[in-house]
């Protein structure tokens, strides 16, 4: 039989990869410095920043992840060492090691690469505390080793630890754009206004060039109500921001992780792949057609 569901899921994903292998991704003229943030934990947030590094990298992109998470996941699914005492981000923040010194490339592919965390990085909270520029550390990095890598990089992403604390406000200071993972379940835009304060606050004291960007929806279950009624209200309230593309739920995403990889190498035909690639293609589409100085959505 043709015309059962699951049929009709078989064709709409093979179409889907088709037109995937078909795509000219654009690359942005100068870095662009996403932020991945969402205080509330659970969300896809590590697993959005890893996969569409991976995506934009297979699609002719070079990208740096900066895992700002204590919990290395980041680092894990990009097969980066993260035991205690590897070098990686903390070196970055609290000692003022250049970020190109540390950093690793990823085992998964060329062009992707990963600057490490470790558990070491609990402690950098309340080291910045007291430190001179304690807001500023990260950016002051990104920016020299910009300066040096010019436009080598297309793409860096900062996975940031589900808190606002000072390591948030360090990837937020040091960013050009926010991308929030909303997850498709109950609460779903609980704890977002707070976070949507956070980033106006940076905005206005730090870092006057931030915006919203970007808002891509997970953990998608298109045979809920649920589902679809959380993902009609977030687009109503963030009509511009968020991607049409939508993640699945998926295991084979869950279980790339474990094997330290992406999906978009464990299992690049997914549906959970092929909806990553497809968001990693939007947003380099967004950031081709909208240029540098207009004026941010949301703002």
């Amino acid at each position: 039989m043709t015309d059962t569901p699951i049929a009709a899921q078989l064709a709409d994903l093979t179409q889907r990869r088709a037109r995937l292998e078909t795509n000219v991704v654009p690359l942005p003229d100068r870095t662009r410095v996403f932020v991945v943030a969402n205080q509330k934990g659970g969300v896809g947030k590590t697993t959005t920043t890893v996969n569409l590094a991976a995506s934009l990298a297979a699609a002719g992109a070079k990208v740096l992840v900066i895992d700002l998470d204590p919990q290395g996941n980041a680092s894990t699914a990009l097969g980066a060492a993260h035991r205690v005492g590897d070098p990686g981000v903390y070196e970055v923040l609290i000692d003022g090691t250049p970020i190109a010194q540390v950093m690793q490339q990823s085992p998964e592919r060329e062009g992707l690469y990963c600057l490490s965390s470790n558990i070491d990085l609990a402690g950098a909270e309340s080291e910045l505390y007291l430190a001179v520029a304690r807001e500023t550390r990260l950016r002051t990095a990104i920016e020299a080793f910009l300066a040096v890598a010019g436009r080598e990089f297309h793409y860096v992403f900062i996975d940031c630890p589900p808190s606002l604390g000072l390591l948030t406000v360090n990837a937020l200071t040091a960013g050009h754009e926010v991308l929030i993972p909303v997850q498709c379940e109950y609460y779903a835009l609980e704890g977002l206004s707070q976070l949507l304060k956070t980033i106006g606050d940076v905005g206005k004291y730090l870092n006057p060039g931030l915006r919203l960007s970007t808002i891509l929806l997970t953990m998608y279950d298109s045979r809920t109500n649920l589902a679809h009624q959380v993902a009609s209200d977030v687009r109503e309230h963030f009509p511009r921001e968020t991607l049409d593309a939508v993640i699945p739920r998926s295991v084979r995403v869950s279980e790339a992780p474990s094997f330290g990889q992406t999906v978009i190498a464990y299992d690049p035909g997914s549906p959970g792949a092929v909806a990553y690639q497809e968001a990693a293609h939007e947003v380099a589409r967004r950031g081709a057609a909208v240029p540098a100085s207009e004026p941010a959505s949301g703002e």
